[in-house]
C-alpha cells in the first residue's frame, strides 16, 4: 500500500485544541473546588481529600475505536478497552482501584450487543481487582442511529497521602523504564482508520486488541514504594510524561523499534508518510506506561518477577518540561 502524508489533526483531531480547552477552563472549574481538592483537572487523575488519603478519580471513553467494533460486531473488548483507560490513569496518583461505573448511551437497545459490552466492562474490572457497582443505560434514537452506540466509564481509587504519586517524589537522575502496549490501545484511531481498508478484517481485528491494564504490573512497585511517578500513554503519546512533573526533562535514549511492536502497528504505521514528531505525540509507538524510579534495580527485578516486559528508556534531568526522544539517531523534542 502507497505510504501516505496524513497526519492526526488531518483525520479531524486537534490535540492543540483540546489543550487550549482545559487551559480555558481550569480557572472556572477552580469555583467549585473547596480545601478537599488535592489535584483536579490537568492531572492524569483527580486526587480528593478522605481523612488520612485521597480519592482518586478518572473518566474517559473508547474513541473512534468503537467504529472497529461495530463494523466487526465484536462488542466484548470495548469494555476491557473502557475500564482500562480510566483505571491506568487513576494509576499514575499511586492509588489502588477500588470501583467502576459506566455509562451506555445506543439509539436502540440491543440486549445482546449491550451484554458483550458489558461482559468486555466485567472483564477490565476484574483485571485491576475493582468492583462494577452501577451503571446507566440510555436509549436515545435521533441522536444516535439504531445500530450505533457510545460508552463513558468513571473509576474511583484511593491512596495514602505519603503514598501519593503527584510529581514531588522525582529526583535528578532518575531511570525512565517503559512498559510495553498491547497495541495502539484506545488513541489515534481517527487516523488509524483511515490507514485500513474495508475488507481488511483481520487488520481490524488487530487493531481491535484491547488496551492492556496496568494494573498487576505496577501494583507490587506501588506496595514497595519503588516508583516515583507514572506516566498512561495515551493521548498526545510520549509528550504525556513531562505531565508528572515540568521541572526535570525527559530523556528518552531508547525506544520500541517498529519491529517489536505488534504486527498490526507495525502494518499500519509503515503506512504512514509523517515526521516522528507526529507519530510519538499521536501514538503509544509501543510503550504504554512509563515508570519513573530511583531505584531501577528494585524495579526491574519486581517486574521480572510478574512475568512483565520492560524497556529501560533514559534518565530525568533538571529542566523544564521537554521530553527528548533519540529515534534512530535523531533527537525530536515533543
Amino acid at each position: 500500500m502507497k505510504k501516505q502524508n496524513i497526519t492526526y489533526k488531518d483525520s479531524g483531531v486537534d490535540i492543540d485544541k483540546g489543550d487550549e480547552l482545559v487551559d480555558r477552563i481550569k480557572k472556572m472549574v477552580k469555583k467549585t473546588y473547596g480545601d478537599r481538592v488535592y489535584q483536579g483537572v490537568g492531572g492524569f487523575a483527580c486526587l480528593y481529600e478522605q481523612g488520612d488519603r485521597y480519592l482518586a478519580a478518572g473518566t474517559d471513553g473508547v474513541g473512534t475505536k468503537i467504529l472497529l467494533a461495530q463494523q466487526l460486531g465484536i462488542h466484548d473488548t470495548v469494555g476491557i478497552d473502557l475500564v482500562a483507560m480510566c483505571v491506568n490513569d487513576t494509576l499514575c496518583t499511586g492509588a489502588q482501584p477500588l470501583f467502576f461505573m459506566d455509562y451506555l448511551a445506543t439509539g436502540k437497545l440491543d440486549v445482546e450487543v449491550s451484554e458483550s459490552l458489558v461482559k468486555g466492562v466485567v472483564e477490565g474490572c476484574l483485571q485491576c481487582e475493582s468492583a462494577l457497582i452501577g451503571g446507566e443505560t440510555a436509549e436515545m434514537p435521533g441522536l444516535y442511529s439504531e445500530n450505533e452506540y457510545d460508552m463513558a466509564g468513571f473509576a474511583v481509587g484511593e491512596v495514602k497521602k505519603e503514598d501519593v504519586l503527584d510529581g514531588s517524589k522525582i529526583k535528578d537522575g532518575d531511570t525512565i523504564i517503559g512498559l510495553p502496549s498491547s497495541g495502539f490501545h484506545s488513541n489515534g484511531f481517527s487516523l488509524v482508520r483511515k490507514l485500513i481498508s474495508d475488507n481488511e478484517t483481520e487488520l481490524k481485528k488487530g487493531a481491535l486488541t484491547p488496551t492492556k491494564i496496568y494494573w498487576k504490573a505496577v501494583k507490587p512497585l506501588l506496595e514497595s514504594k519503588s516508583v516515583s511517578a507514572l506516566a498512561h500513554i495515551t493521548g498526545g503519546g510520549f509528550s504525556n510524561i513531562s505531565r508528572v512533573n515540568e521541572n526535570f526533562d525527559f530523556n528518552i535514549k531508547k525506544v520500541p523499534s517498529i519491529s517489536d511492536m505488534p504486527w498490526f502497528m507495525q502494518d499500519i504505521i509503515e503506512r504512514l508518510d509523517i515526521s516522528k514528531e507526529d507519530l510519538y505525540t499521536t501514538f503509544n509507538m509501543g510503550v504504554g506506561m512509563v515508570l519513573i524510579t530511583s531505584d531501577p534495580d528494585t524495579v526491574k527485578s519486581q517486574l521480572d518477577k510478574s512475568g512483565e516486559k520492560w524497556l529501560d528508556m533514559g534518565i530525568v534531568e533538571k529542566g523544564t518540561g521537554k521530553v527528548n526522544v533519540n529515534v534512530e539517531g535523531q533527537t525530536i523534542v515533543l
